[in-house]
């Protein structure tokens, strides 16, 4: 299923939730969402994880248990309190090792892409997951469009600084404004999302609004949310969390159960709305596609 571009969107045509978990039990019985493959050539779009336990949590599962410490630390901070984001006019600053640097109108960015619909799980470091029915596009379209130079081996991405619209910011909980990065070859991994929506909605703004980056095999964290700079260096970012606390995170966070955070255990996980911990998988469970990216290094120090 082809979702159009989130603006696009009447109400009267959002899927509800019940007919939406409907509709993916019939494509199950019928045999068309396999494990990590293309559904057939009828419409519809790719579903990179479907399984049957990793049905998707609820829209409000998913929109009022959140980290987004610009509006809080608290899992309900950001429902409650990101309704004053403004997100229309939006603008991002693209700059760096880059052929076409410019600052970009958010609806000039979204112009052309074909919004897909992806089930992701989304694994905190705080031993917690959601399985979450994205809507967006493959980053690396985004950076072929600017046609990085061959300098540009990272990409770093910086969310928003409004300590008006956003009341988290008026901490020092961490140093501001959020930024985060990814190598090159991790930003155009096919899997790499800039996501627009949720379950065929806008996105919300305490989800990340309106616009942010979603990293499957990657903790939370790295999936940096209302961006307004993109940025294409040659050397290592320094993301806000490793700044923050070096000993607890580092820049690349792959999700690796045998490495333990300093104060928790990460080799078991509590999927929002279940009882029972389940084992945390390598990679979040996305070894066989993102393994190779990582060939010959050292996870438990990479970490």
């Amino acid at each position: 299923m082809l979702i159009r571009r989130a603006p696009d969107i009447r109400s009267s045509e959002i899927t509800p939730e019940r007919a939406y978990f409907g509709r993916r039990a019939f494509l199950a019985a019928a045999g068309f969402v396999a494990l990590d493959a293309a559904l057939p050539a009828v419409g519809l779009a790719r579903t990179s994880r479907a399984r049957a336990d990793d049905k998707p949590n609820s829209y409000q599962d998913i929109t009022h248990y959140n980290n987004f410490y610009e509006f809080g630390t608290g899992k309900e901070d950001p429902a409650a309190n990101a309704g004053g984001l403004r997100t229309r006019p939006w603008k991002v600053d693209v700059s760096g090792e880059i052929a076409k640097p410019g600052q970009y109108d958010l609806d000039d960015l979204l112009r052309g892409q074909t919004i897909e619909e992806r089930i992701y799980r989304h694994r905190c470091v705080e031993a917690w997951s959601m399985v979450i029915p994205w809507n967006g596009f493959p980053l690396q379209n985004l950076i072929e469009r600017f046609r990085p130079t061959s300098r540009a081996k990272f990409v770093e991405f910086t969310t928003l600084l409004d300590a008006s619209q956003m009341p988290g910011q008026r901490s020092d909980v961490l140093p501001w404004p959020y930024v985060e990065g990814l190598r090159m070859d991790e930003a155009m991994h096919p899997l790499t999302l800039v996501v627009t929506g949720l379950y065929g909605r806008p996105l919300p703004n305490q989800n990340g609004a309106p616009l942010r980056i979603h990293v499957p095999w990657k903790y939370g964290f790295k999936s940096a949310k209302s961006l307004v700079r993109i940025r294409f260096v040659e050397t290592q970012p320094l993301n806000t969390w490793n700044v923050a606390v070096p000993n607890e995170y580092g820049f690349y966070a792959n999700v690796n159960p045998d490495v333990d955070h300093p104060r928790w255990s990460q080799a078991r996980e509590r999927r929002i709305g279940e009882f029972f911990r389940r084992p945390t998988l390598m990679f979040n469970g996305y070894g066989d596609q993102v393994a190779s990216l990582y060939a010959g290094m050292d996870l438990r120090r990479f970490f």
